[in-house]
């Protein structure tokens, strides 16, 4: 599918720009490891001026989303005006010989006018969600902070006002008002799948990428743009909610505009990589991607569903998935070729470049270790070790409450086929 047939409705939920994924005195052994090659890439880099059209078309759709959010209230305006015009009519007509009817048949225009104006201006109201996950204060996890205060520092990136750990395989940067117009927060969420997947010198190159979004796309007017475009987009979500006939002409009036924000959102990745360059090796970037894409789909296709199939013989998972995970990424995790590696699918590559396109942008050669290579310690184990019980318990207790009612109906049914078969 080329990025023009991309539906709406997906490029409407990029409210954020995820990345894919020193110890800042960390040692890094060198390994042997089979290098990564690209012969059959037909993929062109970027061009460094489509970084400066970047800008540009960012600064445009900002422009257009702050239009189409002053349009919204001036719609509403314009509606209730009508109904209380309508109103009035009939009060004019109807008035002076029949006043009961006229107050009667005059209400019902302006009664549905007023409720179709708030239900216009609700769409506007649709705050960013909260950061989900557990908060690290400064003096829980020292190290790391101090590692992103350096790096953040070096890339002028701005400050970090908050850390989280995250249940997920991924790593954010999330930016958020305070209020309505307060002070505009960063916060960093780590998601501690990913810090077990990587070692301390990728999740280096993990950050680099998240904090050349905000030293790049994310400062000065920049941050006050994206804002912007992440509000029209959820105004946009939240109209289709209320007005759903609306929604769908709107959705094809403004497709060619998604095309554009899904576009950004491409040529965006391309420039974080570029600059994360600046403070980690284009091969160091290549061999975390790849290397985050892999335990992403080890998790997703082996450890995860290893996990859900106890449901069909116990009551309750004899492993907590969390509290494993580092020891599951290292005893289950088997490393795919090189082929497979390259043309493995991104979930979501009309928003995100695939991982040949973005190691042919970045010109790299990573080297990918083999299982028989020795194991670093994992970036959890350096950055998190104090904390990782605390944290996996919070993660196990969230994930039980939510897949225990699903959990049951799968082990009630072998149940019953168990005691079907018994003689």
């Amino acid at each position: 599918m080329k990025l023009g047939a991309l539906l709406p409705r997906q490029v409407k939920q990029v409210c954020l720009l995820t990345g894919d994924r020193i110890s800042s005195h960390s040692s890094v052994s060198v390994r042997t490891a089979e290098p990564v090659t690209d012969s059959a890439s037909s993929f062109r880099a970027p061009h460094p001026r489509l970084f400066v059209l970047c800008k540009r078309l960012a600064t445009r759709l900002a422009l257009i989303a702050l239009a189409a959010l002053l349009f919204v209230p001036v719609l509403a305006l314009l509606v209730f005006g009508t109904g209380m015009l309508a109103t009035f009519g009939v009060w004019a007509l109807l008035g002076s010989k029949l006043p009961l009817l006229a107050l009667f048949v005059g209400s019902v225009p302006a009664v549905l006018s007023a409720f179709a104006a708030v239900r216009l201006l609700s769409v506007l109201f649709v705050p960013l969600p909260e950061p989900s996950g557990v908060r690290l204060a400064p003096e829980d996890a020292c190290d790391l902070h101090r590692l992103i205060e350096s790096m953040t520092w070096v890339l002028n990136a701005g400050r970090i006002d908050y850390v989280w750990v995250t249940p997920e395989m991924n790593a954010a940067v999330l930016q958020r008002r305070r209020g309505f117009f307060g002070k505009i927060e960063t916060h960093l969420l780590i998601g501690l799948p990913l810090a077990h997947s990587v070692t301390c010198s990728q999740l280096v190159a993990v950050l680099a990428h998240e904090f050349a979004h905000l030293a790049v796309q994310r400062n000065g007017l920049g941050k006050h743009g994206a804002l912007l475009r992440a509000w029209w987009l959820r105004a946009l979500d939240r109209l289709g909610d209320v007005f759903p006939v609306m929604s769908v002409y709107v959705d094809r009036w403004l497709r060619h505009l998604y095309t554009d924000m899904a576009r950004l959102a491409r040529i965006e990745e391309f420039e974080a990589d570029a600059v994360a360059t600046r403070l980690v090796s284009a091969d160091l970037l290549g061999e975390t991607l790849i290397e985050v894409s892999l335990k992403g789909q080890f998790l997703l296709e082996d450890y995860w569903p290893r996990v859900l199939a106890q449901s069909k013989v116990r009551a309750k998972p004899l492993v907590r998935p969390f509290r494993d995970l580092g020891l599951g990424m290292t005893a289950g995790f088997l490393r795919a070729s090189t082929g497979e590696m390259l043309s493995s699918n991104n979930t979501s590559q009309y928003l995100h470049p695939t991982n040949r396109e973005r190691l042919s942008a970045l010109h790299a050669t990573p080297r990918i270790s083999s299982s028989s290579d020795e194991a670093l310690p994992s970036a959890a184990s350096h950055y998190l070790e104090p904390l990782l019980l605390t944290l996996a318990w919070v993660f196990d207790r969230a994930w039980w409450r939510d897949v225990r009612p699903d959990w049951k109906l799968p082990y009630r049914g072998a149940h019953r086929e168990r005691k079907k078969m018994r003689p």
